[in-house]
């Protein structure tokens, strides 16, 4: 009879649970940027870069077909931070936060999710960065065209950290970053701003972070055509 009940226990917790994984809702992006600061959200998403795995933890740069995300130092494995190449489909569940205007994912755990993978182009916000509605793309992987150098500073003063870029359209002035832990002293990117100096006119290709404003994290640039 122990037996019996018992087994009877465990197929009710197992029917429970599968209970509780069908109620599970999946947000669409809409539902993500309608959801208050603290509310649980669970995300579908792909992952485009990330900073450095440290800890059990990783921040990652990510984005499905209608807009982004970060993820801020979510729990990770370093099994499993090799597998989030560029593309990869995770579920993630977490909090929504904002720190210093940047909206992003906090306390988040993932999981992998089967599915194509989904890497997004560059979008062209030349023509928005000095207005409002810049921050409706926050995360997003950006371009912006045409861009005058003012001030390349290394933190610390010397190479080997962040790189602050101050950059000039018409009137307005944006403070970007080549972040250390997402593109490196060993990457193009971050070697590239050893070449450019003060003047320079340059194609700037980045996430849209915020810190205070816009703080683009460079991934690439180019001297404009």
């Amino acid at each position: 009879m122990k037996k019996i009940l018992a087994a009877l226990l465990i197929l009710v917790l197992a029917m429970t649970g599968m209970a509780l994984a069908e109620d599970v809702k999946v947000m669409t992006y809409a539902d993500y940027a309608a959801a208050a600061i603290d509310d649980e959200v669970v995300i579908e998403c792909y992952v485009q870069a990330h900073q450095s795995w440290w800890d059990n933890k990783i921040t990652v740069y990510a984005a499905d077909q209608d807009g982004a995300y970060f993820l801020y130092e979510m729990a990770c494995s370093e099994e499993d931070a090799a597998k989030l190449l560029p593309g990869t489909k995770i579920r993630v569940t977490g909090y929504k936060g904002e720190w210093a205007g940047e909206v992003e994912v906090m306390d988040a755990s993932f999981e992998f999710v089967e599915g194509e993978a989904y890497v997004a182009e560059a979008k062209d916000l030349t023509e928005v960065l000095a207005t409002e509605e810049l921050v409706n793309y926050q995360n997003q992987l950006a371009i912006f065209k045409g861009l005058t150098i003012e001030a390349i500073e290394y933190k610390n003063g010397e190479p080997g950290d962040d790189i602050y870029v101050t950059l000039k359209q018409g009137e307005g002035t944006y403070s970007f970053c080549v972040e250390r832990y997402l593109t490196g002293p060993d990457t193009e990117v971050y070697a590239a701003f050893a070449e450019l100096v003060p003047g320079d006119v340059v194609d700037i290709t980045g996430f849209v972070y915020w810190y205070n404003g816009v703080n683009t994290h460079i991934t690439a640039v180019a001297k404009a055509e």
